[in-house]
């Protein structure tokens, strides 16, 4: 062990970092701001996953890779999470099992960060596989690099356990795998870092990790272990490996499998030859993922008012062709609409985004006179000019608009908050003159909880105080929606 980490270990056991002034910058305020910088450029995007349990980044220098770092961190941000697990493979040792380290905490220039012993502990208990060692973890910058990032998006008070693989290909991430799936809680977190492929050239490496990633979005263990097998033998120039954190993805991989984390998502894939100091020449892949468990938003009722997949392309034509005329300067389009289906007297809401962010979004709740189709091109076009949080839709932005469509049943009043079924209720808030309400969407959009969702209503929508909606004088209504878009075609 070397003079360093003896030092480190006899001031109360704290893991300095390692990484700061190479992998991320050193001054404390700089890294604030080139953090901050990359989330706001990230789109996380990750609309059809409630509450991410897992994440995958890459662990390269930020220059190269902050930004796909940033888009998955952005899927947890603003989070509350007791522990973070983070996994990778060793990139500086070679030993059996798994190596926890043992310290009090991990330090980077925003801070320390405890390591929860107690999980640890359970963890070790469960597998001899599964051992403390902290010396393997003392210059290892994978799982340092992932820190400044959870310093800056989660909610203060979250511990960390520290694992790497030793490298000899054996079993134990299905150790792992078993020890955490009976160990972690539900505000718990797993961070996998890892890196894709090392040194192909730029094309090549967009080919190979594509499939990579799509080996691991399918859960497929086997497969991709003879993927990045074979392709490890094809000898492409300058390619000496596929997934430097093999072990811990396998791990994600089982676990997802044991808890019904069914849902993955590619948030984002970029190389370092997409950096703007990056050599095409020689790369190394970067992606972003998020796993969790899948929330469909359900009709109410029997169904028998769903509408054909027909009916929703109508709907969603009238909207686009509305809110076209009315940009380019045209009069309100009329349709001689027949089907009996659109013709009822329903409320809707049309929103409009870009890249997945809104850019507008207005509907009629309580069904009025109107046809369901009339609803709908009139919501399509106070979407695009008059929603007061955006400035009026323009001409140059007509071809980047995504459509969705919500179609509301009558909503109906509840006599307790705890009765809302998240992902299935669109909430209306009512309290005197204040009143609000979010689409069924929204927890998907959001991975709120059932307390948070209804604090943001009360306080962003109505108005009220985050606890209103347990108030005994607030009137609580729910609806359902059957909501569809453009990306459902």
């Amino acid at each position: 062990m070397s003079s360093k980490n003896s030092n480190h270990q006899s001031c109360g056991r704290i893991r300095l970092p390692a990484a700061a002034g190479r992998f991320y910058p050193a001054d404390a305020d700089e890294l604030k701001k080139k953090i901050k910088d990359y989330l706001f450029s990230a789109k996380s995007g990750i609309e059809l996953i409630l509450n991410p349990k897992a994440i995958i980044a890459p662990h390269a220098g930020y220059d190269y890779s902050g930004l796909v770092a940033a888009t998955a961190y952005g899927a947890i941000k603003g989070k509350e999470i007791d522990t973070v697990v983070i996994i990778c493979n060793s990139h500086t040792d070679y030993f059996s099992g798994v190596a926890i380290d043992k310290s009090d905490a991990w330090e980077t220039p925003l801070g320390s960060i405890p390591v929860d012993h107690n999980m640890a502990a359970r963890l070790i208990g469960s597998s001899d596989l599964i051992k403390f060692n902290s010396e393997v973890h003392t210059s290892d910058h994978t799982l340092e690099v992932q820190l400044p990032f959870l310093q800056t998006v989660l909610q203060d008070g979250f511990k960390i356990v520290p694992i790497v693989f030793g490298n000899t290909g054996d079993d134990a991430y299905l150790e792992l795998a078993a020890a955490l799936a009976n160990n972690l809680e539900e505000n718990d977190l797993i961070v996998v870092s890892t890196d894709l492929s090392h040194y192909p050239g730029y094309a090549d490496a967009k080919a190979v990790d594509k499939f990579t990633l799509e080996n691991i979005k399918r859960n497929d263990i086997k497969a991709l272990e003879e993927y990045i097998k074979a392709t490890e033998s094809k000898r492409i120039a300058n390619l000496q490996i596929l997934c430097c954190g093999t072990d811990g993805v396998k791990t994600l991989m089982a676990l997802a499998e044991k808890l019904d984390w069914t849902q993955a998502k590619i948030l984002k894939y970029a190389n370092s030859g997409d950096a703007a100091i990056g050599d095409k020449t020689r790369v190394v892949g970067y992606a972003a993922m998020a796993f969790g468990r899948k929330l469909e938003i359900r009709d109410q009722g029997s169904g028998i008012g769903e509408l054909s997949g027909e009916q929703k392309n109508i709907l969603l034509k009238i909207a686009r062709e509305t809110v076209e005329a009315r940009v380019n300067g045209g009069k309100r389009l009329d349709y001689n609409i027949q089907d009996e289906r659109l013709n009822r007297r329903e409320g809707a809401f049309v929103t409009l985004k870009i890249r997945g962010d809104l850019r507008g979004c207005i509907g009629q709740i309580i069904p009025s006179g109107k046809p369901l189709w009339q609803v709908v091109r009139d919501m399509a076009v106070s979407s695009c000019l008059d929603d007061p949080r955006f400035l009026l839709v323009n001409k140059s932005e007509l071809c980047r608009l995504e459509y969705e469509v919500s179609v509301l049943s009558a909503p109906k009043r509840i006599d307790d908050w705890q009765k809302i079924e998240l992902g299935r209720h669109g909430v209306i808030i009512k309290q005197g003159c204040h009143s609000g309400v979010f689409l069924p969407q929204v927890a998907l959009e959001t991975g709120w909880d059932l307390e948070t969702f209804l604090s943001e209503l009360c306080l962003q929508k109505a108005g009220l105080h985050s606890n209103s909606y347990k108030d005994n004088n607030t009137e609580i209504q729910v609806f359902t929606a059957q909501v569809f878009g453009d990306k459902d075609k």
